[in-house]
């Protein structure tokens, strides 16, 4: 699908056989070449139609994805460059309104140059229709994914595109804001392509196309495990009205306690501990990940996702024993958030040192981050859980826990800071490091007794 294919071959690509049904599309006619008069446009999309077989430029219907009854919106960019006029403002009004009523998520497979020139601002006012109606079906607790081909730029990838829930692109697509004829002359062509966009955290994956089909399916199946889900009374935020909470993973290394302080922080060191890959491998049958907090940022040491556990999707934020980037904080809020307008339950897994603290954090807006993470854990509406599984640093840790569902490993520690900062702050000589830590309590049964966790969960 790299290629230039048409709408209706890119909908056969993702689609199981024979599923795909065409909605109706919507009454609406143009004034003669159009709202602007614009010479030559009826002839225009006269032309477009004869080589195309469409009567604008994308197709909606439904169909099934590995099981997944959604809506299919497809571009078509050999009708026009796939733009967006009013006609296709009607068409996708219509789609997504069709799968609220039917409580469908949608998939947009798009290729589009942006808004119609021969409509002037009247194709360009599309866009502010296009993103209500992703905002309503965002509200309906409905999920949204994008499949970028090639090309997607200007308003079609601000709007369908990166407006997305998820967004998925093929190899080597051209992506951007910027379409290639209104570039600078400078700019490097590399920078606007789908493993460039990856790069800097604003699409999940690059997905090469015989994997496509598969892969859409895992989504759209973990992604609507919540929808229908029936609210179950009235909670405040963070208290989760809906569903049951993910219940804390079993300890994957040692079993026995620390004896001290000092002991719980060097067992959360071991270069030997089991690691957040290690947990959620155990923990899930399956699993997508999220990438990126779509601000330009990436944070290797943050995974974000969905999987599936007992038969049911969690959504998962784990940290990775490295500082956390702001990067980091901000694609967790953004998993939090969304598991929280699709009902599904959250787990959190906490090991790191604490926030990044050098220069490029602080220009990137650690503080910030790591408030919204706090924000976005305490307003989610469903249950949050979270596993301390090595390092507990400081807020950095912190904004990823669940007010009183935190539980511990037994080779975990948890502390207002890391001891080694505890003692510079207290202004006490590097040999007092050791009683620091004991000082600060911060094993894992000290924070059992303490009220901070729940409890110290068991090996597997």
């Amino acid at each position: 699908m790299s290629r230039r294919v048409s709408a209706r071959a890119a909908v056969a690509l993702v689609a199981d056989p024979g599923g795909f049904h065409e909605l109706p599309v919507p009454d609406g006619t143009y004034a003669p070449d159009g709202p602007l008069s614009w010479e030559g446009y009826d002839d225009a999309r006269a032309r477009a139609t004869a080589r195309t077989g469409e009567s604008e430029s994308v197709v909606c219907g439904t169909a099934v994805l590995g099981g997944t009854r959604a809506v299919l919106i497809s571009f078509e960019f050999g009708f026009l460059g796939g733009s967006l006029g009013e006609r296709t403002g009607d068409r996708l009004e219509a789609a997504h309104a069709y799968a609220r009523e039917r409580r469908l998520p949608v998939v947009a497979l798009v290729a589009t140059g942006g808004s119609r020139m021969q409509e002037g601002m009247r194709a360009l006012t599309q866009l502010q229709r296009v993103a209500r109606e992703s905002a309503l079906t965002r509200a309906a607790g409905l999920p949204q994914l994008a499949v970028v081909r090639d090309p997607v730029t200007g308003g079609g990838w601000a709007t369908l595109g990166a407006g997305a829930d998820v967004i998925l692109a093929l190899p080597s697509a051209q992506i951007g804001f910027a379409g290639s004829r209104v570039r600078p002359p400078d700019a490097d062509p590399s920078a606007y392509t789908a493993e460039a966009q990856f790069a800097v955290g604003a699409i999940d994956a690059v997905v090469p196309e015989p994997d496509l089909r598969e892969t859409l399916a895992d989504w759209l199946a973990l992604l609507t495990d919540g929808v229908g889900v029936a609210e179950s009374g009235t909670t405040a935020p963070g208290e989760g009205g809906v569903g049951l909470p993910a219940p804390p993973p079993h300890a994957l290394g040692r079993t026995d306690l620390p004896g001290t302080g000092w002991d719980a922080v060097v067992r959360a060191r071991a270069a030997e501990r089991p690691r957040a890959t290690a947990y959620l491998d155990a923990y899930f049958t399956r699993r997508v990940t999220v990438s990126g907090d779509r601000a330009g940022g990436t944070d290797d040491g943050m995974l974000c996702g969905f999987g599936t556990h007992d038969g049911r999707t969690v959504a998962f934020a784990a940290q990775c024993g490295t500082a956390t980037r702001p990067a980091g904080y901000r694609t967790a809020a953004r998993l939090i958030r969304l598991a929280g307008r699709l009902n599904l339950p959250v787990l959190t897994l906490v090991d790191t040192p604490g926030a990044a603290n050098d220069a490029a954090a602080e220009r990137s807006g650690a503080g910030a981050a790591i408030a919204d993470l706090f924000a976005a854990v305490a307003e989610c509406p469903v249950p949050v859980t979270t596993l301390v599984i090595g390092e507990g640093g400081s807020g950095g840790a912190l904004a990823l826990a669940a007010p009183g569902n935190t539980w511990a490993t037994p080779d975990s520690y948890f502390s207002v800071i890391a001891p080694e900062p505890a003692a510079a702050i207290l202004k006490r000589p590097s040999e007092d490091v050791r009683r620091t830590a004991d000082q600060l309590r911060p094993r894992p049964q000290d924070l059992v007794d303490l009220g901070v966790v729940r409890g110290i969960v068991p090996g597997s």
